[in-house]
């Protein structure tokens, strides 16, 4: 059944297409998925995006480093790559989507204080920015997230 919405994809001797059925994971450079690495600051409203190569351990705390200062508190979701992060003076806290928790009041005051959706509310909004150009080439994606960082 090929070209059917919704379908599963079961035949390996039948690849799934390139735009769409993508084989699940986290992107990067040789699968011309490249991932975009992306700080929000809270207070200052600052942005930070970064196109990796590998979403790895190692490059993360380069990104971090440059975009934080020590001692900040850094709000993730629980993937491991984030494990780093104390050992380089960044407060930590993290929710965990796998159990349903998208949001934390660690104090009682009733504001949810740990959560991460400033940045997943910018990745829909860089997603719907590229989406009119109909795929963009990996080698050139820097620019437009500069340009859509700078708006």
């Amino acid at each position: 059944m090929r070209g059917k919405k919704g379908v599963p994809h079961l035949d390996p001797d039948d690849p799934p297409r390139r735009r769409a059925n993508q084989r699940p994971g986290h992107g990067n450079w040789d699968k011309d998925r490249p991932p975009v690495c992306g700080v929000v600051g809270r207070a200052s409203g600052q942005v930070r995006l970064t196109v990796v190569e590998h979403p790895d351990s190692a490059t993360l705390q380069k990104v971090v480093r440059r975009a934080t200062w020590p001692m900040a508190t850094v709000h993730t979701d629980e993937w491991q790559g984030y494990d780093c992060l104390p050992k380089m003076g960044r407060d930590h806290a993290t929710v965990c989507h796998a159990a349903g928790e998208w949001a934390r009041d660690d104090d009682g005051d009733g504001i949810r204080e740990v959560h991460n959706k400033t940045l997943e509310g910018l990745w829909t909004g860089l997603r719907n920015f590229l989406r009119p150009f109909r795929g963009v080439n990996k080698k050139d994606l820097y620019q437009y997230v500069a340009i859509f960082e700078w708006g």
